[in-house]
Order: structure tokens, then C-alpha cells, then sequence
């Protein structure tokens, strides 16, 4: 998917894809499926697609809606935040072991 946001242009076909989360089962109204991805320049952005009922929803009629999708540039340190509630644990210790204090 590309879209042009803030003056920069996101294509995930030329990012690199870091973990993938999904909730539910494809086809049903509420299931959704996230994507991290990191571009070559470093900025991070989540695709992000679901069914009628998940925030993904996209309204196509009047009191009616589909399932849709969406990119979402992150920060760093959202990117971090969202792997941690991703179950990402490998990626962020591939991705940001200098960042990351042992407990």
C-alpha cells in the first residue's frame, strides 16, 4: 500500500516488514491484522486492515460499513510501545537491543 502523509510518501512494498499481529478470523466483522514496517530512511509506519466492525471500518453507505485499511506513521518510540503489546519480543531485540535495559 502507498499514501503520501505530511509531505512524505509510505510504501509498504518497499519497507521492510518487522512483525505482524492479527485478532480474530479473516472475514468476520471484527477481526483486524497489524503490520510494522521500518523504511529505508528509518521512520517506522503500521499497516493496519480489518473488518466492518474494527477500527479499520470504512463507511459505505448510509448506516452501512466495510472492512478497510489504513497506514499509520509511529515514532520510535510508539513502534517500541507497540511491539511490546504486539508480542514483538524478538524483533525488539533484534531492532532495539541498544535501547533496551536487562531487568
Amino acid at each position: 500500500m502507498k499514501k503520501v502523509i505530511g509531505g512524505k510518501s509510505y510504501d509498504t512494498e518497499k519497507a521492510q516488514l518487522l512483525h505482524n499481529y492479527s485478532y480474530g478470523n479473516p472475514g468476520d466483522f471484527d477481526y483486524w491484522q497489524e503490520s510494522l514496517y521500518v523504511t529505508s530512511k528509518g521512520a517506522f509506519l503500521v499497516l493496519g486492515e480489518g473488518g466492518a466492525r474494527s477500527k479499520y471500518a470504512k463507511r459505505v453507505g448510509q448506516n452501512s460499513w466495510g472492512g478497510g485499511e489504513d497506514i499509520k506513521p509511529v515514532s520510535k518510540v510508539e513502534a517500541l510501545r507497540w511491539l511490546e503489546e504486539h508480542d514483538g519480543a524478538e524483533v525488539i531485540l533484534e531492532h532495539f537491543a541498544g535501547e533496551i535495559e536487562e531487568a
